[in-house]
């Protein structure tokens, strides 16, 4: 999504006033409603700067990689409550009802989400906490990905970039099969959304296929990149930026492959050297 704007640009010692197509961002709150003693409870969680499109995948994919819900049935119902507000006339507020509330802590679940939206999770009491809540260990022999499919994963993503295309100001994600098909990709000003957004699309509609598909991401990799995906039980995360030095460590204590610098003719395998088979 995305609105024309107003600029002056300069080329080549000239400047002129032109329309330039920038990438919306808008707040989403998210509404958790759950029954608390045989009554519907409405909690606030999570305040989620968003591009806006796909955002009941945005949020249930946020649930499922903060172990909130296991499956698709544990969520009754997802819809937009409140006005249309603002200059883009949006409804910034969703509701998600769940069906698995009898055990779920709101205090607690608050407070996680206020940490991870400040700066993703970080630190060794995030990664033991992690590895609590996942609790399929990673094959460590699939998917088998090769090389020659790796160095096309650039362009892929961009050919699947639309809004990147138009306004340069966006992130995209997209989950693949080992043969490098794109299966569901999205785009949105922050990463993290994109991400979640491929995850929740995938996880609802049941696309994954954990032994044979990969992450791919437009950025850099972060350490809650390597966590969403290791939430999604896939054992396999790509980039074309850098990786960070906590997210490099994730990847290696769970058992993950992470590759960046992705270019046409090279890439770095940080992690799991072992699911890339390099061809000569």
């Amino acid at each position: 999504m995305n609105s024309k704007y107003q600029t002056i640009r300069y080329k080549q010692k000239k400047s002129a006033a032109v329309g330039d197509l920038v990438s919306i961002e808008e707040p989403l709150e998210m509404i958790v409603r759950y029954r608390k003693n045989n009554k519907w409870m409405d909690n606030s969680i999570s305040i989620t700067m968003r591009t806006p499109k796909n955002d009941e995948d945005l949020v249930i994919g946020l649930l499922l990689c903060e172990g909130i819900i296991h499956k698709p049935s544990e969520i009754k119902k997802v819809k937009f409550v409140g006005d249309k507000v603002g200059q883009f006339d949006l409804q910034n507020k969703i509701q998600v009802t769940l069906n698995n509330s009898n055990n779920l802590d709101i205090k607690n679940l608050r407070r996680n989400f206020l940490t991870n939206s400040s700066c993703g999770v970080c630190g060794k009491t995030s990664m033991d906490s992690l590895e609590v809540i996942c609790k399929t260990k990673l094959n460590k022999d699939i998917p088998k990905i090769k090389s020659s499919t790796i160095t096309k994963i650039p362009d892929l993503l961009r050919q699947s970039q639309s809004e990147f295309t138009k306004t340069g100001g966006i992130h995209a994600s997209a989950l693949f099969n080992k043969n490098g098909k794109p299966l569901v990709i999205r785009e949105d000003v922050g990463r993290h959304n994109a991400l979640d957004k491929v995850i929740g699309y995938s996880f609802n509609n049941s696309i994954f296929d954990t032994r044979n598909q990969f992450i791919a991401c437009s950025g850099r990799l972060s350490f809650e990149l390597v966590q969403k995906t290791l939430m999604a039980n896939i054992g396999l995360l790509m980039g074309v930026g850098a990786p960070t030095s906590l997210a490099i460590d994730l990847a290696k204590r769970f058992g993950m492959s992470l590759v960046g610098f992705i270019k046409s003719n090279s890439f770095n395998i940080y992690s799991g050297p072992e699911r890339i088979l390099i061809e000569k």
